[in-house]
């Protein structure tokens, strides 16, 4: 695999990836006022150059230009037009009367097409169409409010990729001042927003709408198209306030359901009965620059540690890392395993130690073969 080919992949976006939602439709919709001002212009050059050609002696590139400047209203005087006789003379005042009329035309045509606004946002959606197009994994997330400043703040950081799509008129002031990078003004549950969100390559959605019926919609949306690509599932995460939303949005498909009251009420119980757990929930979760870290690992199939119990894989005697949890395939945990369990294919591993320990444990677990260092333990 060659450097750019790696760095396409670390960026998430391919080169030739084109927007399934094609608006050159729209676009030529709005160039059509210039047609007849364009043609007009090519008329008039064209009926300039034969009128010259038959009332003067010029040349043909002699007899184009002067219909160029002549008809454009641009300058005057550098082919001798003094020795004019009267033909040439009333030709060429004909010329600019009839050029200055299609100038003024044309000129009229393109501010009213601009004063509509509608040429420019066309371009500008297009544009962000392309961009879109070339991510690969990334997650769209539906409707903006606070949930989603706050959460697009979390993934700019991690460097996820992510899509917005909100219906609200004004969305596109919104976005530029909350600088998500990526953004489609849409209606998220319906089919042209999920296209130009190039939802078909995403990893996942995630809707955050305050109104539970905007949640529902957007699920089912997003598992009916889903059937329709006949690929694997999305990751969906929703949020609910209320037992009975979260209850329901689960049933319909939602993998994860967030509840921000809950979550808060945790937290703050957390702070008043424990605040020197929450203070360590926040340096592992939260903070980016502290000496510990928490992750979990993936076991894949073809690992060299599948089936094999722990203190066979001598995986905290050369990385600086402790497991503290396993989650086997079928979601059982097991909290502090001892050497004796078993690391199940597909199984995954709570890792906690330096960011370093923990890049090169997940280097070894994702081996197909024992490494040459543990070999010899």
């Amino acid at each position: 695999m060659g450097f750019l080919q790696k760095l396409q992949e670390l960026l998430h976006w391919e080169r030739n990836d084109r927007p399934e939602v094609d608006l050159s439709g729209e676009l030529y919709e709005q160039l059509k006022p210039f047609r007849l001002p364009f043609i007009l212009v090519q008329l008039g050059l064209f009926l300039g150059t034969l009128g010259y050609l038959l009332v003067t002696d010029y040349t043909l590139l002699q007899a184009f230009f002067q219909s160029s400047y002549t008809f454009t209203t641009t300058g005057f005087g550098a082919l001798g037009e003094d020795r004019f006789e009267g033909p040439a003379i009333f030709y060429t005042a004909f010329l600019m009367i009839a050029g200055s009329a299609v100038l003024s035309f044309a000129t009229i045509s393109i501010i009213d097409v601009l004063n509509r606004g509608k040429l420019v946002s066309i371009i500008k959606e297009r544009r962000m169409l392309y961009r879109i197009a070339r991510l690969k994994k990334h997650f769209v997330i539906c409707y903006h409010n606070e949930y989603t400043i706050q959460l697009s703040r979390q993934f700019r950081e991690a460097q996820i990729p992510f899509v917005v799509v909100d219906p609200t008129p004004n969305f596109e002031e919104e976005a530029l001042k909350h600088r998500y990078p990526y953004f489609v003004n849409a209606d998220p549950h319906t089919e042209i927003a999920m296209l130009k969100s190039h939802l078909s390559s995403a990893r996942g959605m995630i809707t955050v709408s305050k109104n539970a019926a905007d949640n529902i919609a957007q699920i089912a949306s997003v598992r009916l198209f889903e059937k329709e690509l006949k690929r694997k599932p999305y990751y969906i995460i929703s949020s609910a306030d209320s037992d009975e939303d979260v209850s329901r949005l689960k049933k319909l498909g939602s993998d994860v359901v967030v509840s921000p009251t809950r979550l808060l009420a945790q937290r703050m119980s957390t702070m008043a009965t424990r605040p020197d757990m929450e203070n360590l929930l926040e340096q592992f979760m939260f903070k980016t620059d502290t000496p510990l870290d928490l992750e979990e690992i993936v076991v894949p199939r073809v690992s060299w540690m599948a089936l094999k119990r722990l203190k066979e894989t001598h995986l905290s005697e050369i990385a600086p890392v402790h497991i503290v949890g396993i989650t086997e395939k079928g979601g059982k945990f097991i909290s502090m395993p001892d050497g004796n369990t078993v690391v199940t294919s597909e199984s995954k591993l709570l890792i906690i130690g330096t960011s370093q320990g923990i890049r090169a444990a997940k280097k070894i677990i994702l081996k197909h073969e024992k490494p040459e260092e543990l070999k010899y333990v």
